[in-house]
C-alpha cells in the first residue's frame, strides 16, 4: 500500500476519544459527509455522554457505531479500527493541575499513541493515521521563542524545556508526538499525518465538554477570579470548528504530510479579555488592567499552584508567534475571527449559567 492514497469515503473512520471536545465536532463534519464513524470511548454505556452525537448521526447523512477502548489497555482499538483506513486519534489528557503528572498526563498521552500506532501497523486496511498534537510539542514556555529562528514558531521546532516537573502537560505532548513519529518510520503501511492546534476556543457541541480544560480561562474571566487584572502572556488562539476541519483535511488530502501549526491567532491574555468587554462588560466583571509581572510572580503561587515562580519568570512578559502558513496552504484551512470565536465561547458559558454569582460581585 503507497502512501498519499486517496481514502475509501466507504470504509468506516475511527475516531479515539469521541466524546472529547475537538472530537465532537469532527464527528459532525464525517457524518455530514456521510461517512461511518467508529466512535471509541472508555464506557459507551455512559448513555448521558454519548447522546450528542447520536443526535447528531440521526440527522446527518453519516452513521455511528460505538466501540469501547481505552487508552492503556493494549489492543483495546482492534475491533474499532477493523476496516478502517483512516484512524484520527484525538484521545489524550488534557489537565493543567495534577498531584502525578507521570502517572495521570505522561502515561495515558505516551501509551495511549503508542497503543493506537502499534494496532494500525496489525490492521492492514489503515492507510492513514491523523494524530492530534499540539503546540505545547513546538515549546514549554513562551521565553523559549527566543531561542527560535526569527522568532517564530514553524512545524521544525519542538519542545526542549519542559520536563515531568516543569509543564508536565507539554512534555506530555512532546513525547506522545516523538513516538508516533518513531513508530511511523519503522513501517510503510500507513501515513502520519500531524495536526499541532494551540489553545481551542470556541462553542461545545455538548455542554459537558465545556468542563473542559480550555475553558478554565474563560470561567475566570467571567467569574470574577481575574477581576483584578490578568499577566501579559501570549497565546495562540484555534477555533475548535476550524480545528476539526483541519483534521477532516488533514485526513482526506492525499498529499497532507507532516506537522501541521493550526493555529488561527497569535494574541495575548488581556487582549482576548478586551475584545469581549463590548457585549458582556458590562454584566460580568471581565479583566479591564494588566498585572505587572512582580506582582503575578509575588502573588501567583499562592492564586494558582499551577503559576509557579518558574512560570511566571518564563511565561509574563513573552509573546506567542506561529507560523499558519501551512496549514492554510495545504489543508486550505481560512480561519474565522478572533472576537468571533471569544464571543461564541462566553455566550455558551452565559447559555449554561457556567459563572457563579458569588464570585461576580
Amino acid at each position: 500500500m503507497g502512501k498519499n492514497k486517496t481514502i475509501d469515503k466507504s470504509k468506516p473512520v475511527l475516531v479515539t476519544g469521541a466524546t472529547g471536545y475537538v472530537a465532537g465536532w469532527l464527528i459532525k463534519k464525517l457524518l455530514d459527509e456521510g461517512l461511518t464513524v467508529h466512535a471509541a470511548i472508555r464506557d459507551p454505556g455512559q448513555k448521558e455522554k454519548i447522546r450528542h452525537l447520536e443526535e447528531l448521526a440521526e440527522t446527518s447523512k453519516g452513521s455511528i457505531r460505538f466501540f469501547a477502548a481505552d487508552l492503556l489497555d493494549i489492543g483495546s482499538y482492534a475491533r474499532a479500527m477493523e476496516g478502517c483506513e483512516l484512524v484520527f486519534h484525538t484521545a489524550s489528557p488534557f489537565i493543567a493541575a495534577v498531584d502525578d503528572p507521570q502517572r495521570e498526563l505522561i502515561e495515558p498521552a505516551l501509551l495511549g499513541t503508542r497503543h493506537v500506532l502499534e494496532q494500525a501497523n496489525h490492521t492492514p486496511t489503515v492507510q492513514r493515521v491523523v494524530l492530534t498534537s499540539s503546540v505545547a510539542a513546538l515549546y514549554g514556555d513562551n521565553k523559549d521563542i527566543e531561542k527560535v529562528p526569527n522568532k517564530i514558531y514553524t512545524e521544525d521546532v519542538w519542545n526542549t524545556s519542559s520536563s515531568v516537573h516543569h509543564q508536565a502537560y507539554s512534555y506530555s505532548k512532546t513525547l506522545a508526538e516523538k513516538e508516533a513519529w518513531e513508530i511511523s518510520r519503522k513501517q510503510s503501511q500507513w501515513d502520519l499525518v500531524v495536526i499541532n492546534p494551540s489553545l481551542v476556543l470556541g462553542p461545545a457541541l455538548n455542554s459537558s465538554a465545556v468542563t473542559s480544560e480550555s475553558f478554565r480561562i474563560f470561567r475566570q474571566f467571567g467569574d470574577g477570579t481575574l477581576k483584578m487584572g490578568v499577566p501579559r502572556i501570549g497565546f495562540g488562539v484555534v477555533d475548535v470548528r476550524d480545528l476539526a476541519l483541519a483534521h477532516f483535511q488533514a485526513g482526506f488530502t492525499p498529499e497532507a504530510k507532516g506537522r501541521h501549526i493550526v493555529s488561527g491567532h497569535n494574541t495575548w491574555l488581556h487582549e482576548m479579555a478586551e475584545a469581549l468587554l463590548p457585549e458582556f462588560g458590562d454584566r460580568f466583571p471581565l479583566p479591564k488592567r494588566l498585572l505587572p509581572k512582580s506582582i503575578v510572580w509575588l502573588a501567583g503561587p499562592f492564586i494558582n499552584k499551577a503559576m509557579t515562580r518558574k512560570y511566571v519568570s518564563r511565561n509574563v512578559g513573552y509573546p506567542f508567534v506561529a507560523d499558519n502558513t501551512k496549514s492554510i496552504r495545504s489543508l486550505g484551512i481560512s480561519y474565522r475571527p478572533l472576537e468571533e470565536t471569544l464571543s461564541d465561547t462566553f455566550r455558551q458559558f452565559v447559555d449554561c449559567a457556567l459563572f457563579h454569582p458569588s464570585k461576580m460581585s
